[in-house]
């Protein structure tokens, strides 16, 4: 069994794509007023918002409990759409010795957007599962962004 994985959804969503990769890019720190019940806070320790290189400190709740990330923002395509966030400390980092957060948001035509999230990561060990409730958060937290966005 492979210690190394990948899992991806997709969420369609309403808002336009531009103003979604936005809230990461540029404003994760409104996530926990768009996702109250899934982010508590993202704060920035290093760096500014919006900038490649800059850590940011994410409160989330998971699986019932309040976790901790902390997060490079490893890599911000504008052009793409796309945001990579690579997790430096906390609570995934019990499990996981590696974890990487890609989301993109693509528009596709007729006022359809679809964001593609992709959790790379490498296991500690091969007694833990796969992240897939991870996932569910990302799709529940994108949901809660662009409910938030399609009201603006």
């Amino acid at each position: 069994m492979s210690l190394v994985g990948k899992v991806e959804t997709d969420v369609e969503i309403k808002s336009p794509a531009e103003k979604f990769h936005e809230v990461f890019s540029s404003r994760p720190h409104h996530v926990s007023g768009y996702s109250p019940s899934n982010v508590h806070a993202c704060d920035l320790h290093e760096g500014e918002w919006g900038k490649e290189g800059s850590v940011i400190c994410w409160t989330y709740k998971h699986d019932g409990e309040t976790k901790i990330a902390k997060e490079v923002v490893e890599a911000i395509d504008n052009a793409k759409l796309s945001v990579t966030l690579n997790v430096i400390e906390g609570d995934l980092l019990k499990e996981f010795k590696s974890f990487k957060a890609t989301i993109q948001a693509t528009p596709k035509g007729e006022g359809s957007v679809v964001v593609h999230w992709t959790l790379e990561y490498e296991k500690l060990h091969d007694q833990i599962i796969d992240p897939h409730s991870v996932l569910q958060l990302a799709v529940d937290m994108s949901k809660d962004i662009d409910s938030h966005l399609s009201k603006a």
